[in-house]
């Protein structure tokens, strides 16, 4: 392959956080964020290691509150738990007001360990257990019922005990343009009640006294396409307009979810911003009231990616350079097991050298992990730099749904986290150890 002479450094940068910067020049040039020193973190610390720059979630955060100023009724936002949830993200989401989504006890342990007050939790779930609805009613302010049957236990429960608000969740049967193992809204989703059941749904809430509040709808996630938003909207509220005239009964919350994309590669650029999407499902939400003569909900957003993917970098160590047939091989220290999306979704991710970002691209290169599978490749066909090994590697957007959906498979261990401000490093997850493998055995 003929070198290349154009290098992707401009643009790669526009992925990273907000704070990133190349410092210094020529063979001394590397990457920096929030001042930090890139390579001294990974000598501390070890790699695969994540770092999150609050600098950029603060960033991304206050692009939704800008955006939701120009809806004229109340509005929320709910950070989504599941694209990444530990004490300290939801310690901050706390301290920003926001609502922390937790599907399940899991996340609803994390949250109220990280101090997160009551009414600031809201759980979901498509089929909560026993311990999940326990843990709802314990500690949460409130419950996203998805289902008549879950409906049926929670009145069985409200004999005995005081429930939190409840929202019931819809299933518009519109979805978005995006990953078809991403997409919820459709009819043959398993999440939520059908547009034939919401009625039933909500006369049966209020026969029992149930302290319903909320409407809540979710389309997909990493979409780029706000379109199908206006139909899932219409659709609601047409419903909402029959239910009200039959049972009286008008929701003071109503949350079109969340899923909003995020560029992770250079050829995803430009991309539409935040406040366009905000934007337009504010505007449809107070045209659509307005022409029914519907009262303005709350409006409930709940980002999860659009907040936290950017903030979040991986750094790997390449430990082999190979060259097959029609490939050149970096072969790194982690992959699927902190990374599942390449092999789940297809994602496209990009990266950086940490020394010399700007060096010279060479060829093409496929990166791949040290796990026992064929899809164990975090990036495919990317012009990189010649990278020698023990070279430090960057990859940026990596702030959502890898670590939460990451495994022990070929006995890895889940690698350490940093958190990043102004030129300060604190850990907030220590990389587990051996023992930590074994912490749940019981020998024969």
């Amino acid at each position: 392959m003929e070198r290349m002479t154009v290098h992707p450094l401009t643009q790669r940068l526009q992925l990273f956080p907000v704070t990133a910067q190349v410092v210094g020049s020529g063979e001394a040039s590397r990457l920096e964020i929030a001042g930090c020193n890139l390579e001294l973190l990974a000598e501390a610390y070890g790699t695969p290691l994540y770092i999150y720059d609050q600098a950029t979630l603060d960033a991304s955060l206050q692009e939704y509150h800008q955006a939701l100023e120009g809806y004229p009724g109340a509005s929320g936002l709910t950070y989504a738990g599941k694209a990444f949830l530990c004490l300290a993200i939801a310690q901050w989401a706390a301290g920003h007001d926001l609502t922390v989504d937790c599907t399940g006890a899991g996340e609803i342990f994390i949250a109220v360990t990280a101090g997160v007050p009551r009414r600031s939790i809201l759980v979901h779930g498509v089929n909560k257990s026993p311990e999940d609805l326990q843990a709802a009613i314990t500690h949460a302010g409130t419950m996203v019922g998805d289902n008549l049957a879950e409906l049926q236990r929670l009145v069985a429960l409200s004999y005995t005990s005081s429930l939190p608000e409840l929202w019931l969740r819809l299933r518009p049967g519109l979805a978005v343009e995006t990953h078809a193992h991403t997409q919820t809204g459709q009819e043959d989703s398993k999440f939520g009640l059908g547009l034939d059941e919401l009625e039933q749904a909500v006369t049966l809430c209020l026969q029992h006294g149930l302290p319903l509040t909320g409407i809540h709808f979710h389309q997909g996630s990493h979409f780029h396409n706000v379109a199908p938003l206006a139909p899932a909207i219409t659709t609601t509220l047409d419903h909402l307009v029959t239910i009200r005239k039959a049972t009286g009964w008008y929701p003071a919350a109503l949350c079109t979810g969340g899923g909003w994309g995020l560029p992770y590669h250079e050829d995803d650029l430009p991309h539409p911003a935040i406040g366009d999407y905000v934007r337009f499902i504010a505007h449809s939400l107070e045209q659509g009231c307005l022409g029914r003569g519907l009262p303005l909900p709350l409006l409930q957003l709940e980002p999860g990616r659009s907040l936290v993917a950017r903030a979040g970098v991986a750094l790997y160590r390449v430990g082999a350079v190979k060259h097959t047939a029609h490939r050149r091989w970096l072969l790194l220290d982690g992959g699927m097991v902190d990374n599942p999306r390449p092999a789940l979704y297809g994602a496209r991710y990009s990266a950086l050298p940490v020394l010399q970002p700007d060096r010279l691209i060479s060829s093409n290169a496929w990166l791949g992990g040290p796990y026992c599978e064929s899809g164990d490749i975090l990036i495919h066909d990317l012009p990189m730099a010649e990278v020698q090994p023990s070279e430090l590697v960057a990859i940026p957007v990596s702030g959502a749904y890898q670590l939460s959906m990451g495994s022990n498979y070929n006995g890895a261990r889940r690698p350490a986290v940093l958190w990043l401000q102004d030129g300060e490093a604190r850990l907030i997850q220590r990389r587990e150890t051996l023992a930590d493998l074994v912490d749940r055995d019981f020998p024969l």
